[in-house]
């Protein structure tokens, strides 16, 4: 008989001290062990002491008086953040019993990190899994969806191409069998960012600069980190909110389409969850800058010291992380410059997993690129870090240019069999109101059903 698996509420996951004490002792002791369904449990953006995990990075290394605080993804369970969404979005089928462990077959859309948290989770909670995704990422991700059991379905392309894996997972959805853990349309990806990463992000600016967020900063790719600054906002209505975009995949910046190295980010789309009312700012970050600072955090110790950068800090950054984390820091420099932040004013963003999925990338760059000595990195440190400029950013506030996203939302989503009038209702803030106030709702159906057996 099946049963709801035993995993944390939304509360619980912003405050792990709330999980009963031996619960999360146990939770602690199983880190290394991955296999085992208590991993649930550190479902978190926190540390064992309660504090959110995060780097403040050298300002010789921004080249901004802001303090640029950055989140980090990659010690949750599978690495990645990603994880999140995919539990919220199978504990809320389980407990609504619409999911049931063993019965249905779980299908993830992804270009690689939500994959693998797709895969992770349906392990630990009993569900087969199929990751649909573009045949042309790096291959560390498509051995750690292997390693954790789940199949492959492979469509043509890289990562601007995901939209030929929803056309996919279109596809295999005509199979009642099949589920879609549809992380560009499904809402518990907005309510475990914007209760658990929003929440977690108000903590990690305690005691940094004035205590408040004066910008967050997040690279959409199916926009649900982006629905953190929604909570956010509650707290510190001074707030600007900018999703970045690859400069050769500017789809909501001007409708653009093209290919792209920022694994992770840039979809050819605006997806479902993307709340464009609260997006103020959306800037564009070239795709080689982010890979190339990627090599300089990795294996320019050297130059990054002779600029001053700590030994500590150095040692801090290396293996923390990604190629979109490193576009959402380039994004959160130019922001700072654009705004004009001063030394007590806070950006926030994230990195959403390590470098241990990025070898092949460097790999790459280093057949792709001629030379890569010493004078060279510190060439790319001074350009792409120190001189960051203020170009392509584009202003998204004004009535005009809300409608222009709404628009393109529909363009990207009627296709798939939504209403236009189920679109038009995201034109009012009480739409995305009422998505989060069901975190209370499934707070409490979560408490009162996890562990029980289903009929």
């Amino acid at each position: 008989m099946a049963q709801i698996p035993y995993g944390p509420t939304y509360d619980e996951m912003l405050h792990p001290d709330r999980i009963e004490k031996d619960v999360r002792e146990a939770a602690l002791n199983v880190r290394e062990h991955e296999g085992d369904p208590l991993n649930l449990f550190n479902i978190t953006w926190k540390d064992e002491a309660g504090r959110v995990r995060k780097i403040v990075l050298p300002k010789a290394l921004t080249g901004v008086d802001a303090n640029i605080v950055v989140m980090l993804g990659k010690d949750f369970p599978s690495g990645s953040h990603k994880v999140g969404p995919a539990y919220a979005t199978l504990m809320e089928g389980c407990v609504d019993e619409t999911l049931i462990p063993g019965e249905r077959t779980i299908l993830g859309p992804s270009t690689g990190n939500f994959g693998i948290g797709v895969s992770y989770i349906c392990q630990l909670m009993g569900y087969e899994a199929v990751v649909i995704m573009p045949d042309n990422m790096s291959r560390e991700r498509y051995a750690r969806i292997k390693r954790y059991g789940a199949k492959l379905d492979l469509t043509p392309g890289t990562e601007s191409d995901v939209i030929l894996t929803l056309e996919r997972t279109h596809e295999l959805t005509k199979d009642p069998r099949n589920f879609a853990l549809a992380q560009f349309e499904l809402f518990p990806n907005y309510r475990f960012h914007r209760h658990v990463t929003g929440g977690s992000a108000v903590e990690a600016v305690e005691g940094i600069g004035n205590g408040r967020i004066a910008c967050f900063v997040s690279a959409p790719g199916s926009a649900g980190t982006l629905a953190a600054a929604d909570h956010i906002r509650t707290v510190f209505p001074e707030l600007k909110t900018v999703a970045l975009e690859p400069y050769e995949c500017s789809t909501l910046t001007d409708g653009g389409r093209g290919q792209h190295r920022i694994e992770g980010i840039g979809d050819k789309m605006c997806t479902l969850i993307h709340n464009v009312l609260t997006t103020d700012y959306i800037t564009l970050i070239k795709d080689d800058e982010s890979v190339k600072a990627l090599k300089i955090i990795q294996d320019g110790a050297s130059i990054m010291k002779a600029q001053g950068v700590s030994d500590e800090a150095i040692e801090a950054m290396k293996d923390t992380f990604g190629v979109s984390g490193l576009c959402n820091i380039l994004g959160a420099i130019k922001m700072a410059k654009y705004l004009h932040l001063g030394e007590h004013e806070n950006v926030v963003t994230m990195a959403t997993d390590g470098f241990d999925r990025y070898d092949s990338v460097l790999e790459e760059l280093e057949k792709r690129e001629l030379e890569l000595e010493e004078h060279v990195l510190s060439r790319w440190f001074k350009d792409i870090f120190l001189e960051a400029d203020t170009r392509h950013i584009k202003d998204v506030r004004s009535k005009d240019e809300k409608e222009r996203l709404f628009l393109q939302k529909e363009r990207d989503w009627l296709k798939f069999g939504y209403k236009k009038s189920f679109l038009d209702a995201m034109k009012s803030q009480s739409f995305w109101e009422a998505e989060y106030e069901k975190v209370a709702e499934y707070n409490e159906k979560i408490k009162q059903k996890r562990g029980t057996k289903l009929p």
